[in-house]
C-alpha cells in the first residue's frame, strides 16, 4: 500500500470498493468524496490497498452506502446509485460459475487446463469445485477452505466443469458465508474428510492455517473497528472490547468510512463473560 497515498485518502472521505479475499485486504477510494463536485474526469482516481494482516488496527466509522461503481485499469469510476453494494449497471454475473460444460459465454475461452478439487470446512462441510490450474492455491484461499485435495487436472474448462457436474450431485458446488462463519472455531473432523476421500486418489493436498486462534465463535456484525485477528476468505475477524466478530467483507463494500473508531454497541460473545 502506498502510505501516503492512503494518509491522503483519509483526510478526505473515503469509500470501500472492493475486498481480496485471497491476501486479506480492502480497496479503497476517495473518489466518492464531494460528489456533487466533481466534474466526469475526475470520477476517475487512484486505488489503495488495505492490509488486514493480523494486529491491524481498524479505527474506521462506516457512513452513508451508495454503489461501489466499477474498477478499470486499476481506477476507480463513481457510482451515486444508492443500490449496494453494487447497481444493475455495475453487478457482474461471473458466467462460469452457473457453467456446467455447455458455455454460457459467446465462445468458449477457457482453454487452459483446469484442477478440480475437494474443499473442506470445518467441522464436516464439503464442496467440489474447479479452477485454472494455476490458480488452485490462490482460490482455495480465496474460499477459505481448511482442507483440500486436488482430484484432477483437466485439459480446458469446459470438461471440467462437466466433471464438476457430475460430481455435483452426491458432493454439493458450493457453501454460503453463515456456514462458513458458523465453522470458524472448529476443526476438520479428519474422519469424515478421510471418508470423503477414499473414493479418489488425490494429486495434491493441502492443508491451510489462518491464525484465527478462536476459542468461541465470533458474533457476526457489520464494523470496520477493532484489532484484526486475521481473514479467512471473504470473512474478517476482528476482536473489540473482549469480543470478536466476524465480519463478511462484501458487506462492507460501497460504504463511504471515517477515519475514527466507531462508538456503535455491540453485542458481546459468550467468550467474553467467561
Amino acid at each position: 500500500m502506498n502510505t501516503d497515498l492512503f494518509d491522503h485518502f483519509l483526510s478526505q472521505s473515503v469509500q470501500i470498493v472492493g475486498y481480496d479475499s485471497a491476501d486479506g485486504g480492502l480497496l479503497v477510494s476517495h473518489a466518492s468524496a464531494d460528489r456533487d463536485a466533481v466534474t466526469p474526469t475526475d470520477r476517475d482516481d487512484d486505488i489503495a490497498f488495505v492490509s488486514l494482516s493480523p494486529g491491524t488496527e481498524l479505527t474506521y466509522t462506516l457512513g452513508e452506502r451508495h454503489c461501489a461503481g466499477t474498477i478499470h485499469d486499476g481506477r476507480h469510476i463513481v457510482c451515486d446509485a444508492p443500490t449496494a453494494p453494487y447497481c444493475d449497471d455495475h453487478r457482474h454475473t461471473w458466467v462460469c460459475a452457473r457453467c456446467t460444460g455447455t458455455c454460457l459465454k459467446d465462445e468458449m475461452d477457457c482453454f487452459e487446463e483446469h484442477a478440480i478439487y475437494l474443499a473442506a470446512f470445518a467441522p464436516d462441510v464439503f464442496k467440489v469445485g474447479v479452477t485454472k490450474h494455476w490458480r488452485l492455491e490462490t482460490r482455495l484461499r480465496e474460499q477459505g477452505a481448511d482442507r483440500a485435495a486436488h482430484i484432477n487436472t483437466v485439459a480446458d474448462g469446459r470438461i471440467a466443469r462437466e466433471l464438476e457436474a457430475e460430481l455435483a450431485e452426491n458432493i454439493p458446488d458450493r457453501v454460503r458465508m453463515p456456514t462458513k462463519h458458523a465453522g470458524l472455531a472448529d476443526r476438520v473432523d479428519d474422519d469424515a474428510w478421510a471418508d470423503l476421500l477414499s473414493s479418489f486418489d488425490p494429486i495434491e493436498r493441502f492443508s491451510f492455517d489462518y491464525g484465527l486462534d478462536l476459542d468461541s465463535q465470533p458474533v457476526s456484525e457489520t464494523v470496520a473497528t477493532g484489532t484484526v485477528r486475521g481473514t479467512k476468505g471473504r470473512l474478517l475477524v476482528v476482536d473489540r472490547g473482549g469480543s470478536s466478530y466476524a465480519v463478511d467483507l462484501r458487506a462492507l463494500v460501497g460504504y463511504e468510512v471515517r477515519d475514527e473508531p466507531s462508538s456503535r454497541q455491540l453485542q458481546s460473545s459468550l467468550g467474553s463473560f467467561g
